[in-house]
C-alpha cells in the first residue's frame, strides 16, 4: 500500500504535519515545491510536463509488453507472427531455403544409389539356349563395355560436346547461359549433360516442372561427387543411339563396325548427332536425315574452334558397316515365360549374356508342327510339356506368336472341366474307398445344383473306375460330398495347385474353377513322379544338398492308392472318353470339357512327358461340337508318338498260306488301336465292341449274340 498512498490526495493537517505545501505527486517528481522553485504553486508557472515524451515512454512500454507476448505464444500461432516486416519475412525465407536446399544435397549424397549412374539405363541382352546349345531367343538391348574418356580421340569428345553441351567443363550441373541462350532462340532444351545422365538414370521422362528441379538438383549433386570425366564417360556409356543401340561402343560398332577409341570425326559427327531423335536419325534407316545432322553437328565444332573450315568442308560422308547379325526372335511363348525369371538373378552390368534353359529343340520344334496341322478352325491351342521333375521341354502358348504373343499356356485362367475329377477320385482313394467300390450313377433330383450326364447316359450305379473312365457327371459330384470339400481341396493344394478353389461348391468336382494350363499339367506330373508338388522350371537346377533336402518338403500317395488311382486312368484311354489318345505304350490321362464346350482339355502322361493341351476360344465362345476326348486328345497322342519315338501303325503282312497257323489269342477285355483317330477294338467272352468317332461324336459298334448294335459313346464333359 506504500506505493499508492503517493498517490492519495492529503489532508491540510497532513501537509502541515510535513511542513510541505501540498501538492498532487507525479511522475516527473516525487517531492514538494518550495518557494524558491521557478515552478512553485506560488510563483508564476514558466514550464508545462512534456506530454510526447511520456506518450512516447507509454507506446514503448505497449510494445514491450507486446514482443513479451508474442515471444511467449507457440511456434505454431500465426499471431506470433502477424505484424512482422517483409525485410523480416525475406531474410527468413531465404534462409530457409538455402538450408532446405543443402539438407536435401545432403540427403541424396546418403539415400541416392551413385553407383545407379554405372548401370546401363536399359536391359542387357540375354539370349536363350535350347538345352542342347540351340539359340532360340533373344531380348534386351545391345549395350557393350563403358568408354573412358582418356582414350578416346579428341574429336570424339569434341563432337558431342560442341552440339550437346558447349560449357561442360565450366558449369556447375546447370547452366543458365545455356537455358537462356534456349529460350532466346528457341532451339534446345538447354540441359546439360549432367542433367541428361540425371534424368535417365534417375528420373522418368515427363516434362514437369517438379521433374525439371529434381534433375537439375541431381545434377548439381553429380557434380558434387563425380569429376566432368566420369560424368561424360557415364553419359556416352548409357545414351540411347537408335536401333536398340545403348552406349557409344555399341553405337560405333554397329553403325560402322569400329571401335569408339578409332572413330574417325565424320562418324563421330554423325554419332553425336543421333542423340536428339534416335530413331529420326538412324543412319541405317534414314541415311539423308542423319548426314544432314551430322553437318549441324560438324558446324557447331567450327564455331567452337575444335575444327576449321578447310578440315570441315574435306570431311567426307562416312560409310555404314552394319553387320548382319543372326536373326533371333526376341520373344516366343517359352522366351516371355523364361526371361523374366532369367533376369531375376541377374546383376546389372553392360555384358550380354547366355542361358541355357530346359527347352528341348526337337521337342518344341515337334510341338509347333502338331498343333499348326490340327483342325482348329477359328480356336486356339496351347500346349505344355515337361518331365515328372517339372522341367519344361516344349510350349505353345497360341496358333501364331506374331499375331498374339498372349500365353494361353501360362496366362490364361480356364475351367479344366472333367480334368479336375482327378483330385476328387484320389481324395476318395486316399480315404479308403477303391476302384471297384460302386456309387449311385443315377439323376440328382434334389438341392439347388443339379448337374447332369451327358446325352442323359445313366444307371442304377457304377464303379468308381467306371465312372472315371465315362467321366460321369452326377456320380463325381455324389463322391465329392461323400468325401468333403475340405479333403478335395487339400488334395489339390497338396499336388500344387494354387488358383482360388471355394470350398463347400459341388460344382467344384466338375472343374468349374479356373486355372492355367501349365499349374495343372504341374499337378498331373506330381502323379506321374508320385512326388509332389511339383514346380514347372525352365532353367536346369542345381544339384540340390543333403540340408536342401531335408529342408524341402515333399509329399507322395500310398503305393496302393497310386497304383489304384493309375489303373483308372488307364481306364479312360482304354476304354473310356479318351481312347483317341491311345498308345502302343502304357498311357494314363483324363479328357476335361468345361460347360457349353467352351474349353477342351487333355492331360496325361506316358514314357517320361506329361503333356496338357488345350482348346478354345480367346473370347470364352462355344466350340463347334470339340471335346476332351476328340481334338487334344489327338494332339495329345500325335505328339507323344513323336516325341517317345513311338512307330506309325501300320498293317500287318498277309500270313503265309502255306506256313504254320499262328494262334491268335487275345486277352479279354484287352483294346487294340486301329488308327490315329482313336478307334480300337475291344474284345470280352460276349462279344466284339469297335470305338470310333464320325464327325466329333464318338460312338460304339457292338457286335454279340444279339446281333450289331450301335451307341452313342458319352463324351467327356
Amino acid at each position: 500500500m506504500g506505493l499508492f498512498s503517493r498517490f492519495r490526495r492529503r489532508s491540510p493537517h497532513d501537509h502541515e504535519r510535513d511542513g510541505e505545501t501540498g501538492f498532487f505527486p507525479l511522475y516527473e517528481s516525487q517531492r514538494g515545491f518550495s518557494a524558491d522553485d521557478d515552478f512553485a504553486p506560488s510563483a508564476t508557472p514558466r514550464f508545462s510536463p512534456d506530454y510526447n515524451k511520456w506518450d512516447q515512454r507509454l507506446s514503448s512500454l505497449d510494445s514491450e509488453v507486446e514482443r513479451e507476448r508474442r515471444r511467449r505464444l507457440p511456434w505454431w500461432r500465426p499471431s506470433k507472427y502477424r505484424g512482422r516486416r517483409k525485410r523480416w519475412w525475406a531474410v527468413r525465407v531465404f534462409v530457409a531455403a538455402i538450408l532446405l536446399f543443402f539438407a536435401i544435397v545432403a540427403w541424396l549424397a546418403i539415400t541416392a544409389p551413385l553407383s545407379k549412374s554405372l548401370e546401363p539405363i536399359a536391359a542387357p541382352q540375354i539370349t536363350l539356349l535350347a538345352s542342347d546349345g540351340t539359340p532360340i531367343a533373344r531380348s534386351g538391348a545391345m549395350v557393350d563395355a563403358p568408354v573412358e574418356v582418356g582414350r578416346l580421340p579428341p574429336h570424339v569428345v569434341e563432337a558431342f560436346l560442341a552440339i550437346e553441351d558447349r560449357r561442360f567443363y565450366s558449369h556447375w550441373g546447370v547452366d543458365p547461359r545455356g537455358i537462356a541462350r534456349a529460350i532466346w532462340t528457341g532451339r534446345g532444351g538447354g540441359s546439360t549433360i549432367t542433367q541428361q545422365l540425371a534424368k535417365f538414370t534417375f528420373l522418368t521422362p515427363e516434362q514437369t516442372l517438379t521433374r525439371k528441379a529434381r534433375e537439375a538438383l541431381i545434377a548439381f549433386w553429380l557434380e558434387t561427387w563425380l569429376t566432368k570425366d566420369e560424368i561424360l564417360e557415364r553419359y556416352l556409356s548409357n545414351a540411347y543411339f537408335g536401333d536398340n543401340q545403348y552406349g557409344l561402343r555399341a553405337a560405333s560398332m554397329h553403325y560402322f563396325y569400329r571401335k569408339p577409341e578409332n572413330l574417325l570425326p565424320q562418324q563421330a559427327a554423325m554419332l553425336a548427332g543421333l542423340l536428339q531423335a534416335p530413331s529420326r536419325y538412324n543412319p541405317a534407316k534414314h541415311y539423308d536425315r542423319a548426314k544432314r545432322r551430322m553437318d549441324l553437328v560438324v558446324g557447331a565444332m567450327v564455331a567452337e574452334g575444335y575444327l576449321t573450315e578447310a578440315e570441315a568442308a574435306a570431311l567426307p560422308a562416312p560409310r555404314l558397316d552394319v553387320r548382319t547379325r543372326d536373326d533371333l526372335p526376341t520373344g516366343t511363348y517359352f522366351a516371355d515365360w523364361a526371361l523374366p525369371i532369367a533376369r531375376e538373378g541377374v546383376e546389372a552390368s553392360y555384358s550380354r549374356q547366355a542361358f541355357t534353359t530346359t527347352l528341348d529343340a526337337g521337342l518344341q520344334g515337334l510341338a509347333g508342327r502338331v498343333t499348326s496341322r490340327a483342325a482348329l478352325g477359328g480356336a486356339q491351342v496351347a500346349l505344355v510339356a515337361m518331365r515328372p521333375t517339372g522341367e519344361v521341354v516344349a510350349m505353345v502358348g497360341g496358333k501364331d506368336y506374331a499375331s498374339s504373343p498372349f500365353n494361353r499356356a501360362t496366362q490364361a485362367k480356364r475351367q479344366p472341366g472333367s480334368t479336375f475329377k482327378l483330385f476328387v477320385y484320389l481324395a476318395a482313394l486316399e480315404a479308403g474307398w477303391e476302384p471297384e467300390d460302386t456309387i449311385a450313377n443315377t439323376p440328382i433330383e434334389k438341392g439347388s445344383y443339379r448337374p447332369k450326364n451327358s446325352r442323359d447316359n445313366y444307371s442304377p450305379t457304377i464303379t468308381l473306375e467306371d465312372a472315371l473312365a465315362t467321366s460321369s457327371n452326377v456320380a463325381a459330384v455324389r463322391l465329392f460330398d461323400e468325401v468333403g470339400s475340405e479333403n478335395v481341396i487339400r488334395t489339390a493344394r497338396s499336388l500344387g495347385v494354387t488358383s482360388p478353389l471355394p470350398e463347400g461348391d459341388p460344382s467344384l468336382a466338375l472343374g468349374t474353377s479356373s486355372m492355367t494350363l501349365l499349374e495343372l499339367t504341374s499337378a498331373y506330373a506330381g502323379v506321374a513322379a508320385n512326388s509332389f508338388p511339383v514346380r514347372a522350371y525352365a532353367f536346369p537346377k542345381a544339384e540340390e544338398s543333403w540340408w536342401d533336402w531335408i529342408l524341402t518338403p515333399e509329399d507322395n500317395i500310398s503305393s496302393r492308392a497310386h497304383s489304384d488311382l493309375e489303373q483308372m486312368l488307364r481306364a479312360v484311354i482304354n476304354r473310356g472318353t479318351g481312347r483317341a489318345a491311345t498308345l502302343p505304350v502304357a498311357n494314363y490321362g483324363k479328357t476335361g470339357t468345361s460347360q457349353n464346350n467352351r474349353d477342351a482339355l487333355f492331360v496325361g502322361y506316358a514314357g517320361d512327358l506329361v503333356v496338357g493341351v488345350w482348346v478354345g476360344n480367346d473370347d470364352n465362345s462355344p466350340l463347334d461340337g470339340v471335346t476332351g476326348g476328340g481334338l487334344p486328345a489327338r494332339i495329345w497322342k500325335d505328339f507323344m508318338r513323336g516325341a517317345l519315338s513311338l512307330p506309325e501303325p501300320r498293317p500287318s503282312a498277309s500270313p503265309d498260306p502255306e506256313g504254320p497257323i499262328q494262334p491268335f489269342d487275345v486277352e479279354d477285355g484287352a483294346t487294340i488301336p486301329l488308327d490315329d483317330n482313336g478307334s480300337s477294338i475291344s474284345f470280352d467272352d460276349d462279344g466284339i465292341t469297335i470305338s470310333t468317332e464320325i464327325e466329333g461324336m464318338p460312338l460304339d459298334f457292338r457286335l454279340d449274340d444279339n446281333g450289331l448294335a450301335v451307341e452313342s459313346a458319352e463324351p467327356d464333359r
